[in-house]
């Protein structure tokens, strides 16, 4: 079973949205297998959003994960990156369709309400950056056999 992280931004916590986009991910029927709130430091975005310390907009970036305290989540299931990003939509929100966390919730570029792993690789670095391990559970979910068949897993 893959782990995927999902950060609910600081854009949801202020609009109140966390608990409709969570409800989506358990509908699905992934597990959610670790959850907390927490203040973001310029540290560990300095870290987590290396990769855009280049872009204009990175000082931006950092602002707006700082003004509020994110979610952040660990999901489990099958394929359950693919199926997580399949589900968040386009990163321009104006862009994402219909029926996705961001065709339905955002307009924006940044303040998309969610980040989440890009690759089961990039999941397991960005897993261990938010969570300790303790912090992330292994439980027998009742609903599981209801969810896949038993050779999909």
């Amino acid at each position: 079973m893959e782990k995927t992280l999902v950060i609910l931004k600081p854009c949801a916590v202020q609009r109140a949205i966390v608990g409709q986009v969570t409800a989506r991910f358990e509908q699905k029927g992934l597990r959610l297998a670790g959850m907390k709130m927490m203040q973001l430091t310029d540290e560990i975005l300095n870290v987590h959003y290396a990769h855009l310390a280049e872009k204009s907009f990175f000082q931006r970036v950092k602002d707006s994960m700082m003004v509020a305290p994110v979610i952040v989540c660990c999901y489990e299931g099958v394929d359950a990156v693919e199926t997580v990003r399949t589900m968040t939509g386009a990163t321009t929100s104006r862009r994402a369709a219909p029926g996705t966390i961001r065709g339905d919730f955002a307009m924006s570029f940044q303040e998309n309400i969610i980040h989440t792993s890009d690759s089961i690789e990039n999941a397991q670095v960005e897993l261990a950056r938010f969570f300790k391990p303790e912090e992330i559970f292994d439980y027998d979910q009742a609903t599981f056999q209801f969810l896949y068949a038993n050779d999909e897993f």
